[in-house]
């Protein structure tokens, strides 16, 4: 930029550069568009992908796909107003549910921002609650610091979203110092060793210790480090929803299978029947302790970056907080050739059995129109090879996903387990695609929550993105359906109106197939992974068998 007028939306590009974003997700308008201009127009070889997205929500849940995938920020951009007020759904799903983003949003002039004026509001203040960062920037020669240190909030632990107002003449200003250059992140050293050491006795000494892990867990050098404990003893593993993919297909004999929403699965029993619970990188929003732990019986040893949060059902008797992948590695000496007592290795081949058993699919004729959720989950399960990604949504078929489907490498099988946000499967799929673009990805939805943000399909024919888009079709909200009939014995305010997919998908220049009858769904699938570009697939679901998600298994039923 020597020699060469620098405006303020020229700092925030050189911001976004020296910390390496790869990928700017958003939509323009006036009090932003010198940094879309400064973006799409740069000549430096480094600059940010621009993607347009369709809607602000779209753009903040691609954004997210890229946080929760690489652990490092994803950015999303938009204009002012509605702009910014969009992307509230994304930012508070991102900072829940531990996805690093950086938001950046246009503003009002600074003049104007105490006036009544065209898309004037308080941005850094609606943001603010729902973030880890809130600022507006109100020097234009400050625009870097704000930014460096919006973007090490969303990085560090808990890792969530940052948000950045810019007002309109802050871009259009002139400027003269250099962008900051990001610092390297502080790095934390192991757990306590005396902890370290007293925890390996302690896990020794229990009759049936078990693994709980959770999303902040799923990072490549913590799933190194947990599954080289995992290969020189049996100790074994339960995962909440966001730690799927950490148990490799060689560990599987350590796998007890996933718990999150309702209590009655054979990892709840595990976790019931243990006298000693390990956390490791576990969020009491992925499964509350109330329900993995109703009895507030267990002994829990919580291992962490960060402190816990401490409720009348999580009460850690040690916390070892540290670099949770330096901690697991200094505990691996101790547990090396560590093996299930006698006594409880026939207890957890009967748990081993009843996992087995509950992923067979029912026999159903070939002509019936419904497909069973157990049919498409192993049809799936057998297309997809451990590096595809498969996003998911929220419904009945996220519960029946999380439980059944298997996943051998983390952060390849995503759900959003915090918020419960409809729309997210679609717009993480591009992400994946973008970040992954040797693979297939495969996004799972339902029929309501597809049209929460199926207008990013645009966004992905535009890419020529190979995803296969699954809909699980019944006409309904069917998770709130389920639920309602549950606690009611009726439903309301759940059904609506057909759409017809195929010629949806046409529309938008992707491809369309249909499931007619439970016995085409394999060709059809099949035909659908050989496609090049976005597929959307319908599947007619029969989810007659929804009550069984939900039956609560009572303490005294644990053994």
């Amino acid at each position: 930029m020597a020699g060469k007028q620098r405006y303020g939306a020229n700092v925030i590009l050189e911001s976004l550069i020296n910390h390496e974003v790869n990928y700017v997700f958003g939509i323009p308008g006036a009090k932003i568009d010198r940094l879309f201009e400064v973006l799409e127009h740069s000549d430096n070889p480094k600059k940010p992908q621009l993607i347009i997205a369709r809607h602000e929500q779209g753009a903040a849940f691609m954004a997210s796909g890229i946080g929760r995938i690489t652990g490092k920020p994803g950015v999303v951009m938009t204009t002012s107003g509605p702009g910014v007020s969009n992307l509230a759904t994304g930012v508070v799903t991102a900072t829940a549910e531990g996805d690093p983003v950086l938001a950046i949003s246009g503003q009002v002039q600074r003049a104007d921002l105490l006036r009544l004026t065209h898309q004037s509001m308080a941005n850094a203040a609606l943001m603010a609650p729902i973030t880890k960062y809130s600022a507006e920037i109100q020097d234009p020669e400050n625009a870097s610091e704000v930014l460096a240190n919006a973007y090490r909030a969303a990085l560090s632990a808990k890792q969530g979203a940052s948000f950045v107002s810019v007002p309109q003449d802050v871009t259009d200003a002139q400027v003269s110092r250099p962008a900051i250059m990001p610092l390297q992140a502080p790095k934390l050293g192991p757990a306590s060793p005396a902890d370290i050491t007293i925890l390996a006795r302690k896990i020794k000494a229990a009759k049936l210790p078990v693994f709980l892990v959770g999303m902040r867990a799923s990072s490549a050098e913590v799933t190194r480090a947990l599954r080289n404990i995992l290969y020189v003893s049996d100790i074994p593993v339960v995962e909440t929803f966001q730690a799927a993919g950490m148990i490799s297909r060689e560990l599987e004999k350590n796998f007890f299978g996933r718990v999150g929403l309702f209590r009655n699965q054979p990892g709840d029993m595990l976790l019931k029947q243990s006298d000693l619970v390990i956390t490791i990188g576990y969020d009491p929003i992925e499964y509350e302790p109330r329900n993995w732990n109703a009895e507030n019986d267990a002994r829990i040893i919580d291992i962490d970056d960060m402190a816990a949060e401490i409720d009348h059902n999580f009460e850690p008797e040690t916390e070892l907080i540290g670099d949770i992948a330096q901690t697991l590695d200094f505990l691996l000496p101790y547990l090396r050739g560590y093996e299930t007592k006698a006594e409880m290795k026939q207890y957890l081949a009967g748990l081993r059995q009843k996992l087995e058993k509950r992923d067979l699919p029912p026999q159903v004729a070939a002509d019936q129109k419904l497909v069973h959720p157990l049919a498409v989950i192993s049809a799936l399960q057998k297309r997809v090879s451990d590096e595809m990604t498969v996003t998911v949504d929220v419904g009945s078929f996220y519960i029946w996903m999380a439980r059944h489907f298997r996943s051998y490498q983390p952060r390849h099988l995503l759900f959003s387990n915090g918020m419960q946000t409809l729309g997210v499967a679609l717009p993480w799929a591009i992400s994946a695609a973008l970040l992954r673009p040797n693979t297939q990805i495969v996004s799972v939805s339902g029929d309501g929550g597809f049209l929460f943000t199926s207008q990013e399909l645009e966004t992905a024919v535009r890419l020529k993105l190979n995803i296969v888009q699954l809909i699980w079709n019944d006409g309904t909200y069917n998770m709130v359906k389920f639920q309602e009939e549950m606690k009611y014995g009726r439903s309301a305010g759940v059904n609506f109106g057909n759409v017809d997919f195929v010629q949806y998908a046409k529309s938008f220049g992707a491809t369309g197939l249909r499931v007619d009858h439970a016995g085409d769904l394999e060709k059809v699938l099949d035909q659908a992974f050989a496609t090049d570009g976005p597929v959307i697939v319908d599947i007619p679901i029969d989810y007659s068998d929804n009550d069984k998600l939900s039956q609560t298994i009572l303490p005294d039923q644990f053994y």
